[in-house]
């Protein structure tokens, strides 16, 4: 059998480029290209390494980990221990998440298996085969996008998160609880009082708030005349969508909001709520879109 050395050190360059590229984009380090290629350049000694004398040094766990901390120097630099560990850990976990979809791949599209004393072995081409590193040269970047689209979805909804908070509208003394995206998109404001407007999922606040006043809410106010007991509650909001002209909605003062921002309970006093006909959230991660200013203004509550 006839083995490419070049070819293979070169695939093992090409793929540990794309494997700290890939843990670039993880820990969002910046990208300088030359040093990633040096990062590569180190692992592929071991490739070297493996056709020589020294193959069984280079099979070492601890060279292998004294070349993984190489490689990441070269790749990212060093500043303190904690910043090379977190280099080094997400290296790994890329090189895991990458290697370990291809060969669950491989297996799952393995065929020529048989069992022998009991146990189960699958025939596979060999290193030189050309179907196998056709496997190889297409599988490796198909499961590097994959493992970066997922990186980044688990990045988007981890800052989404981040600004999730849990939320008390209390209207007539019984509270409703909520989770709130606290959302600086959100600019709506009382245009006399600059009172910040807090948007609810309509579904959630039918469990509080009276069928008259839902219909008020959910309908133009010259449509829609308000009930008597609550037009002192009662605002009109003006506001523009994406793709619309200026429009109009109504929103409602309840008794209180509490918010839960940073471990502490914040009371918003001067705050609007309007409903939203739509699902905030397709996922139901949050009921409640939060003005920002509602956060800022907030009385700390104390525990008395």
């Amino acid at each position: 059998m006839v083995v490419y050395l070049d070819v293979i050190w070169l695939l093992n360059v090409c793929f540990d480029a794309l494997l700290l590229w890939l843990t670039a984009l993880m820990l969002k380090r910046p990208i300088v290209w030359w040093r990633l290629l040096a990062g590569a350049l180190i692992g592929s000694l071991l490739v070297v390494l493996l056709f020589t004398p020294f193959s069984a040094i280079a099979q070492h766990p601890l060279v292998k980990i004294a070349v993984s901390i190489l490689i990441v120097l070269a790749a990212f630099g060093f500043k303190r221990p904690r910043y090379l560990l977190e280099n080094m850990l997400a290296f790994y976990f890329a090189t895991f998440a990458v290697g370990g979809g291809m060969l669950a791949v491989h297996y799952f599209f393995a065929h020529r298996l048989s069992v022998r004393q009991g146990m189960l072995l699958m025939h596979h081409p060999g290193a030189g085969d050309p179907v196998s590193w056709l496997f190889v040269v297409i599988g490796f970047p198909v499961l590097w996008l994959f493992s970066r689209r997922r990186v980044e979805e688990i990045r988007e909804k981890k800052l989404r998160f981040e600004h999730i908070i849990e939320v008390k509208m209390v209207w007539d003394g019984e509270p409703l609880p909520l989770r709130g995206l606290i959302d600086s998109g959100n600019q709506l404001v009382d245009p006399l009082t600059k009172t910040p407007v807090m948007v609810v999922d309509q579904e959630k606040a039918k469990d509080v708030l009276p069928d008259e006043l839902l219909a008020c809410l959910s309908a133009r106010m010259e449509l829609a005349p308000p009930p008597e007991q609550w037009a002192h509650r009662l605002r009109l909001i003006p506001y523009r969508a994406v793709g619309s002209g200026p429009q109009m909605m109504v929103a409602v003062k309840p008794d209180c909001i509490m918010l839960l921002y940073e471990n502490q309970w914040l009371e918003v006093k001067h705050g609007l709520v309007a409903l939203s006909a739509e699902p905030l959230s397709a996922d139901g991660e949050y009921d409640c879109i939060v003005h920002p200013k509602m956060v800022q203004t907030g009385r700390k509550l104390t525990a008395s």
